[in-house]
């Protein structure tokens, strides 16, 4: 077990900096990096400035996300995106893992299809875009076009059935070669409106045959590529991500709670990584301020047996309270690892934060916007670890709050693990998440 260098304090357990065992990989902290689209990619290629990106982010036994990795070219809706179909991105994206193992990190690839959230242009032979429905996406829904212009989505076709198993097969080869670059994992894309929640929600899918109508047919797409992926990466190293409370590119349907009870159900049968899923904390027309909403995953929370990760515009107190509560046994952060890579070690002293730069996200910069956020300085981290010490003495006279006591069959039992107090070598729990799915749905996303 890694003992974490952030954490010093006795009652750790339930600490969002503490340590934690996801399956048979032993995480220094819970501090994720989410899957955050950055489109520098060249002809679907990782750059060596990816390999600078993600190693600069990477921690002795912290968690990473990939950005959205496209299983096929048919499965690109955003520019410069990265592919993981060919050999040549499979060496490319070697290179970044093994950049990211080098610092001690772990690695996931986040696999992609947008389906129908797509335009001509990125399409092979410039065909239209495949889906669960023939039906296009809302008008005030908007896709960005490689120099930057906004447009409408492209009428997407369904697909045959007889089509729906060569999809999954892309996604099996996919999870292939992420086993040949070297990842520790796969997470599934399962939410946000594309390919996968296409299928899920009613609100898009109107199929009449065995992947449509009832949930248990809606659900069925999604299953077959989890087996797909599982059966090259193991089910350990398998995770999905949805957004049961999200509906974003418009995918909405008419009853979310019985559709996702039902496939956590489908999920408590096999032995996944982890649930990745996200809460509607950021504001979709892309304003920083979190949105106004009392939904949230923990109806979810109650009935999944296995690890489950959130994300969704977290803060560090708010990332705490999510893990004290047992909200979320990790939770990811886009927006704020993208401008602070060193931000577990930040959370972990209480330093301020680089403010992000939102009209860099999306460019084809090498290095500004990408590369350009500084870390702090050794002066900086040793004045940050005064001030806790000084803070903790200040405290010592008071009694640590006591550990609730999970009972055997709580879903948090047996992964809220303790560490020692350490001065070690690995400073947070946060994981990086995506930030695909959030943008592009209006012409002031971005």
């Amino acid at each position: 077990m890694y003992r974490s260098p952030f954490t010093r304090e006795s009652d750790i357990s339930s600490n969002l900096l503490a340590p934690f065992r996801l399956g048979r990989i032993h995480l220094s902290h819970r501090v994720v990096l989410a899957p955050v689209t950055r489109c520098r990619a060249i002809n679907y290629v990782p750059q060596p400035a990816h390999c600078e990106f993600y190693s600069e982010r990477a921690t002795e036994g912290g968690l990473l996300i990939t950005e959205a990795v496209a299983v096929s070219q048919a499965g690109i809706g955003f520019p410069h995106s990265p592919g993981i179909w060919c050999d040549e991105q499979v060496e490319a994206w070697r290179k970044v893992v093994e950049s990211v193992h080098k610092k001690g990190g772990i690695i996931f690839c986040q696999l992609w299809h947008v389906g129908r959230a797509s335009y001509t242009y990125y399409q092979p032979d410039g065909c239209m875009p495949v889906s669960s429905t023939a039906r296009s996406l809302p008008k005030d829904c908007l896709i960005r076009l490689p120099e930057g212009e906004m447009a409408e989505y492209s009428p997407p076709r369904s697909l045959t059935t007889e089509e729906i198993p060569l999809i999954v097969e892309q996604f099996r080869l996919a999870a292939r070669n992420a086993r040949r670059a070297g990842f520790d994992g796969v997470e599934i894309h399962g939410g946000h409106g594309y390919l996968v929640d296409q299928f899920f929600k009613d609100g898009i899918n109107d199929r009449t045959d065995m992947y449509g109508g009832s949930i248990q047919n809606r659900c069925r797409f999604g299953l077959e590529v989890i087996e797909a992926v599982a059966s090259q990466m193991g089910e350990e190293r398998t995770a999905i991500r949805v957004s049961p409370v999200i509906d974003h590119l418009g995918a909405v349907d008419s009853n979310p709670e019985a559709l996702f009870l039902h496939l956590i159900s489908e999920l408590n049968k096999r032995n996944l990584a982890y649930i990745h899923m996200t809460e509607p904390r950021f504001n979709n027309k892309g304003a920083d301020g979190l949105m106004e909403t009392t939904e949230n995953c923990s109806k979810f929370r109650e009935r999944y047996d296995g690890v489950l990760m959130l994300s969704g515009g977290f803060t560090r107190e708010s990332g705490m309270e999510a893990i004290r509560s047992g909200a979320a046994d990790m939770v990811s952060y886009g927006r704020l690892f993208i401008s602070n890579p060193d931000l577990p070690l930040r959370f972990a002293i209480e330093a301020t934060l680089n403010a992000y730069d939102r009209s860099t996200f999306y460019t084809h910069d090498q290095y500004v916007g990408y590369l350009d956020y500084p870390k702090l300085t050794s002066d900086e981290i040793r004045q940050g670890w005064s001030k806790q010490k000084q803070k903790k003495k200040t405290r010592s006279g008071l009694p640590h709050p006591k550990l609730k006591i999970q009972p055997a069959s709580s879903p948090t039992c047996g992964r809220m693990l303790p560490s020692p107090l350490t001065m070690f070598a690995t400073p947070h729990s946060h994981i990086t998440s995506p930030l695909t799915p959030i943008v592009a749905c209006s012409p002031n996303n971005g």
